[in-house]
């Protein structure tokens, strides 16, 4: 739907939505865009300095090694976005995704799940009960988490801002973005699944800090044995450093966009992003800095409010494709009533999460648990 309006109109669905709907939305954005980075970028810091931690364990304290890889690969993060070009990331990210993806799957293999359950996760949809030791119901939490952690986030949105980079701009280009996407989700759902499989090694409510992936890679060790130990901590730091330098990449496109709206700088009739600009590299600065602040808290608690977080764009931006891509002046390129009514039932199933993590906190409320 973001490539169709994109290709249809040669505006990302940002610029559709600030032209259509003005101020209001933009500063709405802003302030999103603003509260996610930081939050992002603290569990991403978090992330990569525990996954290689875990890989290369030279500080006697997991919370030292968290910090101190956290930062250093922040701060290289930041130097391959500042002066390498888009080709370059590409192979980058080609790179890390592919082996992220081969070592994960593998290793979640090599754990022999019970093929049923995995089955029947997939085609019967849950939410599981889950109290953690505080006594509040964490279910609906921890799905939406799941959402934005494995896919479904606002760098969602950077797809239009690559595809300008690649050089797509109009209808001959759909069948080539459609394949993209196909095949992009396809392996992001394998990988998630995966994902779930190995996590289910271990308690999350005895391992809620810096050291759960060394725990979870000592028990896999035991199942898979060390080859297969440290197959999944590379393929972890993959995952992990591959996220960080996507975000560093991305997100300040759409700072920069929000900016040259609020400028109203133009090129032919059309905004343009350039990554040598000052507020591309202004935020990208700030992205990277200013996050490195929540290395102060928990590991689990700063993943758990990213992804939440992250989460909650998927209904926003259904929204954007339920008003825009209805314009009768797409032609072609405006949605089918399937489309719509997909659409239409996603904002529905988190308005139904919303109302059931409202009902959940009630009723934990009356019982006597804090909130």
């Amino acid at each position: 739907g973001l490539t169709r309006y994109q290709l249809a109109t040669g505006n990302t669905i940002l610029e559709g939505l600030f032209a259509k709907y003005g101020k209001p939305v933009q500063i709405f954005f802003l302030i999103y865009l603003l509260i996610w980075s930081f939050a992002v970028g603290s569990a991403l810091i978090s992330a990569c300095g525990v996954a290689t931690h875990a890989l290369i364990p030279i500080f006697d304290s997991p919370d030292t090694g968290k910090i101190v890889w956290g930062i250093i690969l922040s701060l290289v993060g930041l130097v391959m976005a500042w002066f390498g070009s888009y080709n370059s990331f590409e192979k980058v990210m080609g790179a890390l995704v592919g082996f992220m993806f081969v070592t994960v799957v593998i290793t979640a293999a090599f754990i022999q799940p019970d093929f049923v359950e995995v089955v029947k996760g997939i085609f019967i949809p849950s939410i599981p009960h889950y109290i953690n030791p505080d006594g509040n119901e964490q279910g609906v939490v921890w799905t939406l988490a799941l959402m934005g952690g494995v896919g479904g986030t606002l760098t969602i949105l950077s797809y239009g801002y690559w595809i300008r980079e690649k050089g797509r701009t109009d209808h001959n280009f759909l069948k080539t973005c459609r394949f993209d996407l196909i095949a992009a989700y396809f392996v992001t759902a394998l990988f998630g699944m995966a994902m779930i499989v190995i996590s289910s090694q271990i308690d999350l409510d005895k391992e809620s800090c810096s050291k759960l992936v060394v725990n979870l890679s000592g028990k896999l060790r035991d199942v898979i044995g060390t080859t297969g130990r440290v197959m999944f901590l590379v393929g972890a730091w993959a995952a992990v450093f591959s996220s960080l330098l996507g975000v560093w990449q991305s997100v300040p496109y759409m700072f920069t966009d929000i900016y040259n709206t609020f400028q109203r700088e133009t090129t032919n009739g059309k905004r343009t992003v350039d990554t040598k600009s000052l507020p591309y590299r202004a935020y990208l600065i700030a992205l990277v800095l200013l996050p490195m602040l929540g290395l102060a808290y928990k590991f689990v608690l700063i993943q758990k409010i990213y992804a939440v977080l992250g989460a909650l764009v998927i209904p926003f931006i259904s929204l954007a494709l339920l008003f825009l891509n209805r314009d009768k002046s797409l032609g072609a390129y405006k949605n089918k009533l399937t489309t719509d009514v997909m659409l239409v039932l996603i904002v529905g199933l988190f308005v139904y999460l919303a109302f059931m993590s409202q009902t959940v906190k009630t009723v934990i409320h009356f019982k006597g648990y804090s909130c």
